[in-house]
């Protein structure tokens, strides 16, 4: 019988996992190595050992309807879209009013994570811990892992020959705070995703020049859509996803790319994806595309080579006097604490995990890991579900033989609706359509073409919440305000 939770990490993956736990009974202990909670989002002025790390100007790519914990929503009058500082202060009321905070132990650090001798019976584990220099040991019946995939910065140095010949200054993109100290630079950002854009836009306000490479491009998408409204509220939809389970491959993609192409052409700014049909995470930036037809940003393919003070590109072309480089090369999966590696394995970069949750292959499934699925949707309800499933399955009220036939996913690009409605099945949270219409047509209606937001997995079953209903109905009033 599963009791005492082991929770690592306490940002908003790991806040969940403990509020779930409490929810059902059981004895959540949270480890969180920092002195406050929010994890990623919990900004410090200097990049900290084995802690993510961001810049100070990062804003939410979701809107406050779509990533919001499922039954705590943001206030009305918070803008739509949020910058680092108080999206931390939601997360740190989310704490406040579930009472959450006297379960987390803070500066205290996981070190170790192993099976008991007796683990095929018990399905226990030994966690170390170290705090103050002073290392303590506790047997737990399950652990949740939650502590995230931007802490180990991917830095592939020797796929970029002559770096160690550079003479200027380089560095991976989780030291980068604030663009002050590159007035007057010319600066080279290596990378295509969000941290890259974002950093590139920014020093171009003050460098004399950004170059921004990329070797395989990526869609560009706005966070301000049709008629200024948020995208994901117009673009997460059960029906738009319906629709696009039952076109044909080729129209489907057809649509896609035309949407994509819908505010510019990716291919007349040099951003244009390789694969065109890739469905892989997009990049949300609204001033990209201006400040590169400014010129303030010029786009450059992959780098074949550097030089002393220049960069060879794929193209032929040569940059002289570059002074920086920027390596928005991401981040690597790590789990130095558990013991035996083999249990969440990582190789190339993947991770196996069932449902995306459980790692396959243990005699007694429990241990978690929250907040890995990469999809295009929101990552607080996303982990929020997670959390809400994998309690039930340490409780053993839900897995049987799907554990042994199930599939795997490897990480873990998933559709954000077909993924959540999988989980919210399992648990008997997932709104019944049919019975919806019957019972509630004007509910029923907002479900099914409005936004997927996170309150549509409060509505019924194990966890309803009594506001849900209301909070569906409202939404698109606290999007204006």
């Amino acid at each position: 019988m599963v009791r005492r939770v082991a929770v690592v990490g306490a940002g908003v993956s790991g806040l969940a996992a403990t509020k779930c736990c409490l929810e059902e009974g059981l004895e959540p202990t949270c480890f969180e190595q920092s002195e406050n909670v929010g994890g990623l989002w919990y900004y410090t002025d200097q990049a900290e050992e084995g802690r993510a790390s961001i810049y100070r100007t990062v804003f939410t790519n979701s809107c406050k309807e779509m990533m919001c914990y499922s039954d705590f929503p943001f206030p009305d009058d918070h803008p739509n879209y949020m910058h680092n500082a108080r999206l931390q202060h939601y997360i740190c009321k989310y704490a406040e009013h579930f009472d959450l905070l006297r379960h987390i132990r803070f500066k205290t650090l996981v070190t170790k994570v192993k099976k008991r001798p007796d683990f095929s019976v018990t399905g226990q584990w030994e966690v170390v811990t170290r705090r103050d220099g002073k290392e303590e040991t506790a047997v737990f019946d399950a652990v949740m892992v939650c502590s995230g995939h931007h802490v180990y910065p991917n830095l592939p140095l020797a796929q970029f020959p002559g770096i160690h010949k550079f003479k200027g200054c380089y560095f991976h993109s989780r030291e980068y705070k604030e663009p002050e100290k590159f007035r007057g630079k010319k600066v080279l950002v290596i990378g295509l995703g969000n941290s890259g854009c974002d950093i590139a836009v920014e020093l171009s306000t003050v460098a004399s020049q950004v170059y921004l490479s990329s070797r395989s491009g990526s869609w560009v998408m706005s966070r301000v859509w049709d008629n200024g409204y948020p995208w994901d509220m117009l673009v997460i939809t059960r029906f738009r996803t319906w629709l696009g389970n039952i076109l044909p491959r080729a129209i489907s993609d057809w649509l896609y790319v035309r949407g994509m192409n819908r505010f510019f052409k990716h291919e007349n700014f040099g951003l244009m994806p390789l694969d065109r049909t890739s469905r892989k995470e997009p990049v949300f930036n609204d001033d990209l595309p201006s400040r590169i037809a400014c010129g303030v940003v010029v786009m450059k393919p992959n780098v074949k080579e550097f030089r002393e003070t220049s960069v060879l590109f794929q193209d032929g072309t040569v940059q002289d006097d570059v002074d920086v480089v920027v390596f928005a090369t991401g981040y690597s999966y790590s789990y130095p604490f558990m013991e035996d590696d083999s249990i969440i394995k990582c190789r190339d970069n993947q991770v196996t995990l069932y449902k995306g949750i459980l790692p396959p292959r243990l005699e007694k499934p429990t241990i978690a890991v929250i907040g890995l699925v990469q999809s295009l949707g929101p990552i607080i309800p996303t982990a929020d579900l997670q959390c809400r499933w994998a309690v039930k399955v340490f409780q053993g009220r839900w897995l049987g033989k799907c554990w042994v036939k199930g599939y795997f996913l490897t990480t873990l690009q998933t559709d954000y609706i077909s993924y959540m409605d999988e989980l919210a099945s399992a648990i008997g949270v997932k709104p019944n359509m049919l019975k919806l219409l019957l019972t509630d047509p004007q509910l029923a209606l907002k479900v099914v073409f409005g936004p997927c937001s996170p309150y549509q997995f409060r509505l019924v079953g194990p966890g309803k919440w009594s506001g849900a209903r209301k909070a569906i109905l409202t939404q698109w009033d606290r999007t204006l305000q």
